[in-house]
């Protein structure tokens, strides 16, 4: 097993070697590398980065953030996901419900504030919830947003003090598409709906014609990232 002290090299090693790798490959790696301390998020946006997980490791854990904000289409492609792929969910809750945050902070925190609140509901919980993880993956593509474009296939999360796998940061859209089609793999309802980004309902709204894809994310604002990444 890998020592605490060799992560960053071997990350940084990995993002070279891989880069060019087949997201199951990455993900094979992962899983040999890391064993049970290698795990998935999602945001039950899609289960295509769990699937594929799935195939490399069978069994592999799947953590999900619920926020207590999430559209409820989002908790059934998360039940859903429990019950047909070989992974084992794992939920994660903040430590406050949103009436006690409303409570502390005042209501409608998200509209005021909305870096606390991803703060407290998103990346809090992530960071306790990953303690016992070496390693993790998600669901990044490069193609998303300018401030993706530059994503590793495997890199060093400094904050965390981990690393961080994404192994479909070279795909497009019409990549994970395809994916989804040959394989059957679960999508969030609202992705035929008009989202083409799915987060907490109250910061997120449909797309509309020729929007970028993230554009339904903290619409009015500049904010662009819920800070996990």
């Amino acid at each position: 097993m890998t020592t605490a002290p060799d992560l960053p090299q071997l990350a940084e090693r990995a993002g070279r070697e891989l880069e060019e790798a087949a997201p199951l490959e990455i993900l094979t790696w992962a899983a040999e590398t890391f064993g049970a301390r290698f795990c998935v998020t999602s945001s039950m946006e899609d289960a295509v980065v769990a699937h594929l997980a799935s195939r490399a490791m069978p069994g592999v854990d799947v953590v999900f953030l619920d926020t207590g904000y999430h559209f409820p289409e989002t908790i059934g492609t998360r039940d859903a996901v429990a019950e047909v792929m070989d992974v084992n969910v794992i939920t994660l809750t903040p430590r406050q419900t949103v009436a006690e945050q409303d409570a502390e902070y005042g209501p409608r925190l998200h509209d005021r504030d909305p870096d606390r609140c991803c703060a407290l509901r998103k990346v809090k919980p992530l960071e306790e919830g990953l303690a016992g993880y070496d390693a993790w993956a998600t669901g990044l593509r490069r193609d998303e947003s300018p401030t993706r474009a530059n994503t590793p296939v495997v890199g060093w999360d400094t904050r965390r003090q981990k690393v961080k796998i994404s192994p479909i940061a070279r795909w497009t859209q019409a990549d994970v598409d395809a994916y989804v089609a040959e394989h059957g793999v679960l999508t969030n309802p609202l992705l035929m709906d008009g989202y083409t980004s799915v987060g907490c309902a109250p910061c997120t709204r449909r797309v509309l014609a020729g929007e970028d894809a993230r554009a339904g994310r903290w619409a009015g604002s500049n904010k662009t990232e819920c800070g996990l990444h």
